[in-house]
């Protein structure tokens, strides 16, 4: 069984989309979700480990647009724990 972990960040808007982007390059992120200021889950991204450059352009978009319509957010990174 595979283990990971969680953590949070805190995004505005404008910093939404930038964050997004590093996180999909450090390659150990197994999901994003963002969250709005009352917490409620906006969206949900799964990433799949070699899923890379093209794909991912329509995500980004979209939070892109998200970003110009949201405030300050939560953004929660599930990660793939180390290897023993």
């Amino acid at each position: 069984m595979e283990n990971s972990f969680k953590e949070t960040f805190e995004a505005h808007g404008e910093n939404l989309m930038q964050k997004v982007k590093e996180l999909i390059a450090e390659g150990n992120v197994r999901k994003i979700i963002i969250h709005n200021e009352e917490g409620k889950e906006i969206m949900s991204i799964p990433l799949t480990i070699g899923v890379v450059g093209a794909v991912f352009a329509p995500v980004l978009a979209a939070v892109g647009a998200l970003a110009a319509l949201l405030g300050d957010c939560t953004i929660t990174v599930e990660r793939e724990a180390p290897a023993e």
